[in-house]
């Protein structure tokens, strides 16, 4: 007895397998989303949904390609719950604060990297950790995700060139140094530690004192690496991070023509052209425009842009 249509049905069974199979196969080997797009997309959500510990790591991912993100977001896990199993049925918040500074400086030994302040390794959470030595603003981090994974009222505070944190308590609010042990301080100590930056120079002002959102704070977890890169003139290290600032203030015109310089001296001189052309029509005229114009003219016409060693001094009136 011959089935009409069997050998079709066959067939057609077997495309639609094939199909799924192939299917699966493009969703098996699509490639992953670089650090770069993932941060991107990190970044996009709005701050306090912003998770500030994954983007630090995916800063450092584009340095270390093989980070295991999860890993390290364990870490901060298991330091909680370091803390959570001292404190037994303990939930006061000064005391609960009185144990994590006791857990992280003087149980596992974090503290600020004197020795190295401008190792770049101090500005990548995976070696932070791994260390447990780094910058005010790393240890900051650390300090503030472990926190919140205990529910304390911590933020951090635009303190220049010395990032701090906050406790809020209830009619109590306490700036804590993570460079410093964690040291503790009342909000009207704060001239003293402005003192030893600038030697006195320099009074506390409001401003010094505001909450950092936590872009503020990826934004100046990158400017600390550009700074490093610039000074050791890595300049493909300093562009990628440049790039990233950008990606959070895309308005930032400093940071435009640093990367329109940067661009030029790697040799990309279009794309340093049309960088520094948007920094040029992004706003009032800036005061190095006759300066950028004439670099941008040379650029064009294939010169030798004639850069120095300081960039940013190149353009300065």
């Amino acid at each position: 007895m011959e089935l009409r249509g069997s050998t079709g049905y066959r067939r057609e069974a077997k495309l639609g397998r094939t199909s799924h199979v192939c299917e699966a196969f493009r969703i098996v080997t699509a490639p992953a989303p670089s650090p770069r797009q993932r941060f991107t997309a990190e970044i996009r959500r709005s701050d306090e949904d912003l998770d500030l510990a994954r983007a630090a790591l995916l800063v450092a991912q584009e340095e270390y390609p093989q980070l295991p993100l999860e890993i390290y977001l364990s870490r901060l896990d298991q330091l909680a719950e370091e803390v959570c199993g001292r404190l037994g049925q303990e939930t006061a918040p000064l005391l609960v604060l009185q144990e994590l500074l006791e857990t992280l400086y003087r149980r596992q030994g974090f503290k600020g990297n004197r020795e190295a302040y401008y190792d770049p390794r101090n500005s990548f959470l995976n070696d932070v950790l791994d260390r447990r030595a780094g910058i005010p603003l790393t240890l900051g981090i650390v300090l503030l995700e472990v926190g919140w994974r205990l529910d304390l009222p911590l933020e951090g505070v635009t303190f220049p060139h010395h990032f701090m944190v906050r406790f809020r308590g209830e009619g109590m609010h306490l700036l804590l140094d993570p460079f410093d042990g964690g040291e503790v301080r009342f909000e009207d100590e704060a001239q003293e530690l402005l003192d030893r930056v600038y030697g006195g120079m320099v009074r506390v002002q409001p401003g010094f004192l505001r909450r950092a959102a936590r872009r503020d704070m990826l934004v100046r977890l990158l400017t600390n690496l550009k700074g490093v890169y610039m000074n050791a003139r890595d300049h493909r290290r300093a562009l990628a991070v440049v790039e990233r600032i950008l990606l959070l203030r895309p308005d930032a015109g400093s940071e435009r023509r640093t990367l329109g310089l940067l661009l030029a001296r790697m040799g990309r001189h279009e794309e340093a052209r049309a960088e520094l052309r948007t920094y040029l029509e992004g706003g009032p005229d800036p005061r190095d425009a006759r300066q950028v114009e004439r670099l941008m003219g040379r650029l064009g016409r294939g010169d030798d842009p004639g850069l120095g060693e300081d960039l940013d001094e190149e353009l300065s009136p």
